[in-house]
């Protein structure tokens, strides 16, 4: 899908590359990463109205630092650079820069010293203005054209601008909450300084989209692995809405699904939307698969291997199918050709963790694949889908599997899927689902001594996890109000036999994905 009026983000290996993505459409711009060692073939594919430089861990003053492509200089669109975005755009122009013996890092304040475009409407020569840091070099040197426009403790060039050539350097990081002003210094430079109207939207994305797997399909057949999840959910319905009866999803339930899953599943998808649905009983298949296996790994890659094979059965049953659909996100796109790795084709973890074999011989439709998680939810509310689907918690592939540190077995699925399903009734009873990203049980391989009535016992102890999150790469641990973890772990001792002691995980999560094994 091709936006005439976009912007190409380089990324330079930053841990929060993605969030600059997000600030620009959260502008109303589209935008795309290309790491930096493809950054030359993205720019002359997108051809875009503007270049972010994301920052990164190198040093430019090193020997084969990563550098932008020159064409990004010679084309004549505005540039930012980004902390290792500033600095590489500074050494690449003429400036210099040199090692730091201590660095910035954290809450800083920058003086505004000098107008520019950035600052329109925003900021004003004279006040202070919370940024966040974090680097060791800095700019000792400015490249020819460029004037300092805001200078912090650490950072005598903490934005330099080159209004004539329209290129900005921050040393700072405007893309994290921790700079309250940074989404609108990135609003100011895709709107006011590329000139970018601002309208991409979920309507226009949707119009588009459906005539892009039109043209792709034609009269083709497309079959769907449904996982019960968000994404697969969101891309079925569009790719039904696009093709209609050319559409089969496959819902394969291998007794590592929540409760009432695959009745919702099935009601969803039969009912609501009168799309063609196999409901493939794998139950046995699965768990007898798994008798034994303690190693998540090896549980990790039987789920996945077991998976594709039922669906190749499947599919081989439905017969004439060209094209297999993924709800494929944008991150997975990121992270398959990402700073330290190369591409790779997989079927989305989200619903299993194998690779799709060349014998399938299938051309792949991942109609979400330019969006993140939050621009599903809001494509998959422009398609109608019901809150129930469309708010629900990412729940991985390996589904209850994961959650089952050691042996998965029917007896501890059973216990995991009732414990959950209390656990998220009381979330939802104190109205707290939807400021939750996810939130799930996990029955840990440990056994705890206890007292239960006038007798000892000796079960299982159940952990509690829930976080907080805007695009599941980061993750911090959700604060409870007062009373909710003593009546929720109540509820479930009382509640479910084979469970003694609930404890409750406090981790943060940093950049990753927001799984437990």
């Amino acid at each position: 899908m091709e936006h005439p009026d976009s912007i190409l983000i380089i990324d330079f290996g930053s841990q929060v590359t993605q969030l600059i993505a997000r600030r620009v459409r959260e502008a109303g711009v589209y935008s795309e990463i290309a790491p930096f060692q493809s950054a030359a073939e993205a720019f002359e594919r997108m051809q875009p109205r503007g270049v972010i430089l994301s920052g990164g861990p190198a040093s430019v003053v090193d020997d084969g630092s990563p550098r932008a492509p020159q064409a990004v200089f010679d084309a004549g669109v505005p540039v930012m650079g980004i902390c290792y975005g500033q600095q590489v755009m500074m050494q690449q122009l003429g400036g210099r820069v040199d090692k730091g013996s201590a660095g910035e890092f954290g809450e800083a304040y920058v003086a505004v010293d000098g107008d520019c475009a950035l600052f329109d409407g925003l900021w004003r020569t004279g006040e202070q203005h919370q940024v966040w840091m974090s680097h060791g070099d800095h700019v000792a040197a400015l490249a020819p054209g460029f004037a300092p426009v805001a200078s912090s403790k650490g950072a005598p060039y903490a934005i330099v601008a080159d209004e004539a050539r329209r290129y900005y350097g921050m040393q700072f990081h405007p893309e994290v909450v921790h700079t309250p002003d940074g989404a609108k210094l990135i609003a100011n430079f895709a709107r006011h300084v590329c000139g970018l109207s601002g309208d991409w939207t979920m309507a226009e994305f949707r119009a588009t989209k459906i005539a892009e797997i039109r043209e792709q399909v034609g009269s083709g057949r497309v079959i769907c692995g449904l996982s019960g999840g968000v994404d697969s959910a969101v891309a079925a319905v569009l790719i039904h809405e696009a093709i209609g009866e050319q559409l089969t999803c496959v819902f394969v339930d291998g007794g590592i699904l929540r409760a009432g899953e695959a009745e919702q599943v099935v009601g969803l998808f039969r009912g609501a939307y009168n799309i063609p649905l196999v409901h493939v009983q794998a139950q046995d298949l699965f768990m007898d698969g798994l008798a034994g296996v303690t190693d998540p790994e090896a549980k990790r890659k039987f789920i996945g291997k077991t998976f594709i094979d039922v669906f190749e059965a499947e599919a081989k049953k439905i017969g004439g199918a060209e094209f297999l659909a993924q709800g494929t996100l944008y991150p997975d796109v990121i992270e398959s050709v990402s700073f330290t790795g190369g591409p790779s084709v997989t079927i989305k973890s989200h619903h299993n963790v194998g690779g799709l074999p060349e014998r399938m011989n299938m051309k792949l439709v991942e109609p979400l694949r330019e969006l993140f998680k939050d621009e599903v939810r809001a494509l998959g509310r422009e398609l109608g889908l019901p809150d129930v689907f469309v708010g629900r918690h990412p729940f991985p592939g390996p589904g209850l599997a994961i959650r089952i540190p050691g042996e998965v077995t029917r007896e501890r699925c059973d216990i995991l899927r009732k414990a959950d399903a209390i656990y998220l009734e009381e979330i939802r009873a104190a109205g707290l689902y939807d400021a939750i990203w996810q939130a799930f049980a996990v029955l840990l391989p440990v056994r705890s001594v206890g007292v239960m009535g006038d007798g000892r016992t000796y079960d299982s102890v159940l952990a509690l996890r829930a976080v907080s999150s805007t695009d599941g790469m980061t993750a911090q641990a959700f604060e409870f109000p007062g009373g909710f973890l003593s009546r929720v772990t109540t509820r479930i001792i009382n509640e479910v036999k084979g469970i003694n002691r609930v404890t409750y995980d406090y981790t943060s999560k940093p950049p990753g994905t927001i799984e437990w094994e």
